[in-house]
């Protein structure tokens, strides 16, 4: 009987984030396939998780996924599409020997994460193979609390958007929408924060780096950031009221 494919979100940091379920999950699976954005040393997910989940009998997969754009309208760059293939044939190699794996990933599996990547190359390969997705809490949700914010209230209209995207995209969410949550902005300060001067909205503005982790940091005047390269896990959040 082959095994079954969990894709597990760990939230964003703090190990006490995680659900019930996903803990049950990591200690349930013999096998962890845990991503790292750079090849030498271990992944943040794999470290939120050994903060509740002993991994000493575990098989851990520590796989290195290249931190490149992805874009709905192309392929994606080579060394990107070989990463998820590798992965696939990791997974399916235990799923065939009859052993369940957990691909623990950060925040929450349906935001921007890269197990879905993973998911889609397997069923590509195996259509029959069996799939789980588990929930997590997300970045902007730790980052809305940490910053002691609402993301909607009432008739509030919400975006999620990367930051990445050019100015005359993010100005038209800006004006468009009661709430601007923006991810990965932490290459983009020099040109986001004059927009949001332009707009208006910097004092609207709050950025959360590194949410629920030891050392995060809420800044709330982004005016003394526009030249500061922030850590990669930094979200801006943008209320207009």
């Amino acid at each position: 009987m082959k095994g079954r494919f969990y894709i597990v979100g760990v939230g964003p940091g703090d190990p006490e984030l995680l659900t019930l379920k996903a803990v049950r999950l990591l200690q349930r699976c013999p096998v962890w396939l845990t991503p790292k954005a750079k090849k030498a040393g271990a992944g943040t997910a794999l470290s939120i998780v050994q903060g509740v989940v002993p991994s000493g009998d575990k098989e851990i997969l520590t796989h290195y996924f290249p931190m490149k754009k992805i874009h709905a309208d192309r392929r994606p760059a080579p060394d990107v599409e070989e990463a998820w293939q590798k992965a696939a044939v990791l997974v399916i190699d235990r799923l065939n020997s009859g052993k369940d794996v957990v691909f623990p990933t950060l925040g929450d599996p349906s935001i921007y994460s890269t197990g879905f990547y993973v998911c889609q190359t397997l069923f590509d390969i195996d259509p029959e193979i069996h799939v789980e997705i588990v929930p997590g809490v997300s970045s902007m949700e730790a980052s809305a609390a940490a910053a002691g914010l609402p993301l909607c209230l009432g008739d509030d209209r919400m975006v999620v958007i990367p930051a990445i995207f050019e100015n005359g995209y993010l100005r038209e969410m800006l004006l468009t929408f009661d709430t601007v949550v923006l991810m990965k902005v932490h290459r983009v300060m020099d040109r986001l924060v004059p927009l949001l001067v332009e707009l208006d909205l910097l004092k609207n503005a709050v950025l959360v780096e590194r949410s629920s982790q030891e050392k995060q940091r809420i800044y709330r005047d982004l005016a003394a950031l526009s030249e500061k390269e922030m850590h990669y896990f930094s979200t801006v959040i943008v209320r207009r009221s």
